[in-house]
């Protein structure tokens, strides 16, 4: 009759967990918790976790996206005791019954987590299909008792003998540890799965996990032990980040009656790593683990420069090498893709010096900018080829971000055009590249989330930016698995394109004549700008007729603009040639001082030539002249 005593208040149903619904109930007057995938499987197969659920959640995600519900109950401070394995034993009768949850379940454990998760299932092996723990605590005399080589916490120890109601002599003499009361499940084979960092001052692995797989095997039990590489617990503490969450995933999906097929080989669930390492990353990787100073730079459009996932990288960064100054340089301007990014490379990538890692975006404006195969080529590789000129150690990472367009494409069977353009470079140049664009459509056709409720737009939605932000960890992390060897000269190969725009540049408008140069520029109407393109000089065409002249020395030159509600039409001749035309308004001028490249000309001899632009109608404001 004390399952029906429990004291249930269900809460508000529509709660989110990274995109996922959440519904939130107390038990025992404790608060829990179950997500709900977007398409449950059969059977309705789950995952129980204990203790820190937003810690390393990227394997729950996956789970979700496969068909499981997650559940969580949270009992701080009570370590597995009895009562704690009696409010597990409520909670369980209240998802099942109220869920319709599997009568097995998966079962993880986080740290002290462990204890709760063992200390349940050796009273209940036969509900259990499996266990995962990520250092867990498997004998508290080990932590918090500190009875070993570890740290213990005289706090948390006498949080635990409260919990047990012992006095110190009898939780040192206690059986009742995991170590201790591993048979039943092992006559059951209920596999086992421990990630451990050997390194671990908190939880050693060689007095808790350890002990437990030794005990295990010899009572026939099924463990595997895998020793994290993610980095030392001097630099990542007790909780580090996974080198493979996938790991967890592919785990429970094996030992899930009727999931096993549904397992993946790859570093993820969703069938593929989505990154390409190349020879990119193990320079940076020595110059941050060194200590003193680094610089990182982020170069792209508007889902670079905006809030998200290059705030939540920095910060990674920082916490993964704390011994190191970072400088972070934001070098992102909305609406610009790889052409303007190679001509301001000097300028707003190499500005304040040297720079050890360049996260690159441009995928989705090369793309909904116009520019065809030959010109996504010359924009990346002028970006890269001229970094690795200016350092020729520089570790580079194309990332490609989704839009709808490249979803339909990839669901076609064909990959965009554009990240076909940069893999090109990226493979020519063995730098690190990371599809984000397959990745998100494979796990919106794996039902985890959708576009539109989901990531709402190409500048994603908070859950989107997280999904770019945890797909980068996990592919610098696998980049970071071993140390390097020092920094290294990066080879340079001949270019795929000659005329790429690795000798780009940017030049003043005072550098012309003919035209008036307004030494601080800013709109008149009430149409939108972007900074770097308002308060600076200009060179302003508009008369009809007038004719503005600009020496310069190299194999292309172009206009980089700000294209507003009445950028009108120029004409240019290169060297007294043919004038031609070239249109300044874009489809998002209407409300915006659009800054937007023009390469007029970019296969010219190498030499001297003269660029002379006459006014056709409207207005040309020239923020730079771009040479190439």
């Amino acid at each position: 009759m004390r399952l029906f005593l429990f004291l249930l208040a269900m809460a508000c149903c529509g709660a989110d967990w990274h995109g996922f619904e959440k519904r939130e109930f107390t038990v025992d007057g404790v608060a829990g918790y179950v997500v709900l995938p977007r398409v449950a499987a059969p059977g309705k197969p789950w995952l129980w976790r204990a203790r820190f659920p937003e810690f390393n959640s990227q394997a729950a995600e996956g789970l979700l996206a496969k068909g499981y519900h997650v559940a969580y109950f949270d009992l701080p401070n009570i370590f597995g005791s009895p009562k704690a394995v009696e409010s597990w034993d409520h909670f369980y009768a209240h998802v099942r019954k109220e869920f319709g949850l599997a009568e097995r379940m998966a079962l993880e454990g986080v740290s002290r987590g462990g204890l709760f998760v063992y200390n349940w299932a050796a009273r209940h092996p036969e509900l259990v299909d499996c266990i995962y723990c990520e250092s867990p605590v498997c004998d508290m005399k080990s932590w918090p008792g500190g009875r070993g080589k570890g740290i213990g916490s005289k706090a948390d120890w006498a949080q635990a003998l409260a919990a047990y109601g012992f006095t110190e002599e009898q939780m040192l003499g206690f059986a009742g540890n995991p170590v201790d009361t591993l048979g039943p499940l092992a006559a059951r084979r209920v596999p086992l799965l421990h990630v451990v960092n050997e390194a671990d001052a908190v939880v050693p692995p060689l007095e808790n996990t350890a002990v437990l797989a030794k005990r295990y095997r010899e009572l026939g039990g099924p463990i595997t032990v895998y020793s994290n590489t993610s980095g030392p617990a001097a630099l990542t503490g007790h909780h580090f980040p996974l080198d493979d969450a996938g790991m967890e995933v592919n785990f429970v999906l094996r030992n899930t009656p009727g999931m096993a097929g549904l397992a993946g080989t790859g570093l993820t669930p969703y069938g593929a790593p989505y990154f390409k390492l190349r020879d990119g990353l193990r320079n940076s990787l020595a110059k941050f683990a060194a200590g003193g100073e680094a610089r990182v730079v982020f170069l792209g459009g508007s889902i670079t420069e905006g809030k998200g996932w290059r705030d939540r990288i920095c910060e990674w960064l920082q916490k993964r090498f704390p011994r190191t100054k970072f400088d972070f340089v934001n070098a992102g301007i909305s609406s610009t893709g790889s052409t303007p990014g190679a001509f301001r490379l000097r300028r707003d990538v190499f500005g304040r010096g040297p720079v050890d890692l360049l996260f690159q975006e441009a995928a989705v404006n090369d793309a909904t900018n116009g520019y065809g195969a030959r010109e996504q080529v010359r924009g990346v590789e002028g970006i890269v080829r001229q970094a690795r000129i200016l350092n020729p150690a520089i570790d580079v990472v194309l990332l490609h971000f989704v839009d709808p367009e490249k979803v339909a494409s990839y669901r076609a069977g064909v990959t965009p055009e554009v990240i076909g353009s940069h893999e090109r470079v990226a493979g020519r140049y063995g730098v690190a590249s990371l599809d984000l664009a397959r990745e998100v459509t494979d796990r919106m056709d794996a039902g985890e989330f959708n576009w539109e409720r989901d990531f709402v737009n190409l500048h994603p939605s908070p859950f989107g930016q997280g999904v770019y932000y945890r797909s980068i960890v996990r592919m610098l992390e696998a980049a970071w698995r071993e140390p390097s060897a020092g920094v290294r000269v990066h080879a340079m190969p001949a270019p795929l394109d000659e005329k790429s725009y690795f000798r780009g540049r940017l030049v003043e408008p005072s550098a012309a004549s003919g035209w008036r140069v307004e030494a601080s520029w800013r709109p008149a109407d009430k149409a939108a700008t972007r900074p770097r393109f308002v308060d600076v000089p200009v060179a302003v065409g508009d008369a009809p007729g007038a004719v503005l002249t600009l020496p310069f020395e190299g194999t292309g030159i172009g206009l980089f603009v700000t294209a507003g509600p009445d950028a009108g039409v120029v004409e240019f001749s290169v060297d007294g040639g043919a004038w031609r035309r070239q249109e300044l308004s874009t489809k998002w001028s209407k409300g915006l001082h659009i800054p937007w490249a023009y390469v007029l000309d970019g296969d010219l001899a190498e030499g001297r030539h003269e660029l002379r632009l006459r006014m056709a109608s409207g207005v040309a404001r020239i923020v730079h002249f771009l040479v190439n």
